[in-house]
Order: structure tokens, then C-alpha cells, then sequence
């Protein structure tokens, strides 16, 4: 039996049977849909939540690597001021080098949060989508 005779036959099938059957049928249908929707979206809001949680890790990375680039460049004025030149060189030297680590972790942590945003299940809102269009689409055949 090739696969549109299996479905004619099923159509056919499904016309002579009481509408409690087909009711009950489709109210399990749609309870098994909408629970592997949910399970779906718990899966994609976890993987965006550990992106998430990454980039703020980063963000936070470069926060630190600019207090300690700061404190370096203070140590520098401070040695400035003392007229010790090898020694602010080398402190000035380090503290630019702390803060260009900090804008490079910043900037990283800033594009990890971006694709972490929006916080929405994209892909379970189009597989809902599709499943509702593929209902209207039964319903009025």
C-alpha cells in the first residue's frame, strides 16, 4: 500500500469515527505539541543563558584589567612626580597595555550578550508558528 493510499485510508477512516475520538485525539495531539514546544524552549532560553552568562564573565574580565590599568597609570603620575623616569616609563608602559586588555575583553563581552539578545526562544516562536499555520491550514480542508 503506497503512502497516499495509506493516507486516503486514514482520512477515510478518521470520517467514520465518533467526534469524542477525534476530539480526545486532538486534545492529546495538541497537549503533546505544546509539551515539546515548552521542552524546546527550555533548551534554546539554557543555551542563551550560558551565552549570556559568558559575556557578562567577559565584561566583567575587563572591568578588573581597567581597575588594575588605572592603578598603573596612577602609579605612573605618582612616579612622574617622584622624577623617576625607567620606573613611570615601565608603569605607563604596563597600565596601557592593562587598559587595551580591558577594551579587547569589553568589546568581546559586549558581542557575546548581543547574541544572547533577545531573550526569546526564536526558534520555538517559529516552530509554534508553523504548527499553528499547519492547524488552519487541516482545519479548513
Amino acid at each position: 500500500m503506497n503512502e497516499r493510499t495509506r493516507g486516503d485510508s486514514t482520512a477515510a477512516m478518521d470520517q467514520d469515527r465518533p467526534i469524542g475520538d477525534l476530539t480526545k485525539q486532538l486534545s492529546e495531539q495538541v497537549s503533546r505539541l505544546v509539551r515539546e514546544e515548552l521542552r524546546l524552549a527550555q533548551l534554546e532560553m539554557t543555551r542563551k543563558g550560558k551565552q549570556a552568562g559568558l559575556g557578562a564573565a567577559l565584561f566583567g574580565g575587563g572591568g578588573v584589567a581597567a581597575l588594575y590599568g588605572v592603578a598603573a597609570i596612577l602609579a605612573s603620575v605618582i612616579l612622574l612626580l617622584a622624577k623617576v623616569m625607567p620606573a613611570w616609563g615601565g608603569a605607563l608602559i604596563v597600565g596601557g597595555a592593562l587598559l587595551a586588555a580591558s577594551a579587547t575583553l569589553a568589546v568581546l563581552g559586549r558581542k557575546r550578550v548581543q547574541r544572547a539578545t533577545p531573550p526569546v526562544p526564536q526558534q520555538t516562536v517559529s516552530s509554534v508558528q508553523a504548527d499553528v499555520e499547519e492547524i488552519k491550514e487541516r482545519a479548513h480542508r
